[in-house]
C-alpha cells in the first residue's frame, strides 16, 4: 500500500521502501513508523512528506522490481528498510547483498540520498546464517558509504509487550520505539 499524505506539494520528499514492517501489518492506521515520522517531521517544522511504500511479504528483489515506479514520486532521502523476507525464506545472502546495492546504486543515481536499516533473522536460522545476514548490511553501508541503522526492531525484537503474538510484528507501542531509532538516524540527513 502506497500511502502519499496530505502535504504532497511539499518539495522533499522521504521514501519508507520496505515489507510489512514499514507497511504496519496489524496496526492501526496511522501507527506504522512512516506515519509516525510524518507526525514528527510535522512537530519539527519540517516540510517534508513521508511515503510509506511497505509491502508486507516483499523481498529484496520485489524491492528492486518496484524501485523506478516509485521514484516517480521523485524521493529526496530513501529509507531502505528490506531483508526481513530475504531471511526469513533463507534466501542466499549474497543475491539479497546484491539487490540492496543495486537499489542503494539506483537511489544514488537518481539524486536520492539512502539510509540503509539493518536486519536480523532469529536465531534458529543457525549461527552462522545469522551472522552472514547481519553482517550484510554493515558491508554495503560501509562499501556505499551511506549511514546504517544497524537493526531496524532494535529494543523491539524479542520483546512480547512491544509485538503481536507472531513475535515478528511490532505492535502500536513497538513501532513508538522504532519510530524513534529512525528518527535518531534520519535526523542527520535532514537540512
Amino acid at each position: 500500500m502506497l500511502v502519499v499524505p496530505q502535504a504532497a506539494g511539499a518539495d522533499a520528499r522521504i521514501l519508507c521502501l520496505g515489507d510489512s514492517l514499514t507497511a504496519g501489518h496489524g496496526v492501526a492506521a496511522g501507527a506504522d513508523f512512516p506515519s509516525l515520522l510524518q507526525q514528527r517531521l510535522r512537530e519539527q517544522g519540517f516540510a517534508h512528506t513521508v511515503i510509506n511504500a511497505g509491502i508486507s511479504g516483499d523481498t529484496t528483489a520485489g524491492g528492486l522490481r518496484r524501485l523506478e515506479w516509485l521514484l516517480r514520486q521523485k524521493p529526496t532521502i530513501a529509507i531502505v528498510a528490506l531483508g526481513a523476507n530475504d531471511g526469513l525464506r533463507g534466501l542466499g545472502t549474497q543475491e539479497m547483498k546484491e539487490n540492496l546495492s543495486a537499489i542503494v546504486q539506483r537511489l544514488k543515481q537518481a539524486g536520492v540520498r539512502p539510509l540503509l536499516a539493518g536486519m536480523r533473522v532469529p536465531p534458529n536460522y543457525g549461527r552462522r546464517y545469522s551472522e552472514q545476514f547481519a553482517a550484510v548490511f554493515q558491508q554495503l553501508a560501509e562499501e556505499q558509504q551511506i549511514p546504517l541503522l544497524p537493526f531496524l526492531l532494535e529494543g523491539v525484537a524479542g520483546e512480547a509487550e512491544l509485538n503481536f503474538a507472531d513475535g515478528i510484528h511490532p505492535n502500536a507501542a513497538g513501532y513508538r520505539r522504532v519510530a524513534e531509532s529512525v528518527w535518531t538516524a534520519l535526523q542527520p540527513l535532514l537540512p
